[in-house]
Formats: structure tokens, C-alpha cells, sequence
């Protein structure tokens, strides 16, 4: 496992925890904790507290993309680790500038593909590949195939 995907690993369940308990923990205080209880020996160099601030920081934006995005699923609706992945991959896309589109997308599915139910994954890059085709990025390529 990279570093990078480890450090959203214990972003996405720090998050989780922090969602399930109705946001009442801080979250610097998670983050660190979850750091030293699944990767003791790692050092991110606050990637996953950047991260979880980030989120923290736009989360109402970040839920009205998320709704715009999934209109049939009210962000409560939307299961707690699903919805914390897409938070993830919502602020990489459209809050950070060194996270590559196309990784964040990527990393976001592959932690739905982990941790997420069967059809996560799916659901997952439906709503980030969406909001990555709004931003300017290219069309899946069915869609180029139907408009050739």
C-alpha cells in the first residue's frame, strides 16, 4: 500500500468516526490517534490531517457538490462510508492543487472497493467522474465513442 493511499485509509476512517459520533470529537485529535492505532510507524507528513481539515474546512460545499452530483441520494442517505469517501474525493478535486484529478478519483474508488458495500465502487465513480467531466476533464469514453 503507497503512503499516500494509507494516509486517506485512516483519513476515510477518521472521518467515518467523526461522522458517526454527529462531528462531536475533534478531529486533529482522531487523526492522530487513528495514525498511532493503524500505521504506528508511519509518517505522513500530515497528509491525512491535512486532508480531514480540508474536508472539515468545505464540508458544506463539498455536501451541496455531493447532492448536486447524486440528486437521488440526500447526503444522510448516503451510507457513512460512502459519503466520507466522496467528501475525500470532492475536496481533492476541487480544493486541492497537487492532487491529480484522475488520482483522486482512482484512490476514492479504490477505498470504496475496500471499505465500501458491493456497489460502492460504481457509485463511488459515478459521482466523482461527474463532477471531474463539470470541472473540464474529458468524457468517459463511451461518450466520446457516441459523439464520434
Amino acid at each position: 500500500m503507497s503512503n499516500r493511499h494509507l494516509a486517506r485509509t485512516v483519513a476515510m476512517q477518521t472521518l467515518y468516526e467523526w461522522d458517526f459520533s454527529d462531528r462531536k470529537q475533534s478531529l486533529v485529535e482522531l487523526t492522530r490517534h487513528n495514525l498511532k492505532e493503524f500505521a504506528p510507524d508511519f509518517n505522513d507528513g500530515g497528509f491525512s490531517e491535512r486532508i480531514v481539515k480540508g474536508v472539515e474546512q468545505h464540508r458544506s460545499d463539498i455536501d451541496k457538490v455531493i447532492e448536486h452530483y447524486a440528486p437521488e441520494w440526500p447526503i444522510q442517505q448516503i451510507t457513512i462510508v460512502d459519503r466520507n469517501i466522496l467528501r475525500i474525493g470532492v475536496y481533492e478535486l476541487k480544493f486541492t492543487k497537487d492532487i491529480p484529478p484522475k488520482v483522486a478519483i482512482n484512490e476514492a474508488i479504490e477505498l470504496a472497493k475496500s471499505f465500501g458495500g458491493e456497489s460502492s465502487g460504481r457509485f463511488v465513480n459515478g459521482v466523482l467522474g461527474a463532477v471531474f467531466k463539470d470541472m473540464g476533464g474529458l468524457p468517459p469514453a463511451r461518450e466520446r465513442v457516441k459523439e464520434a
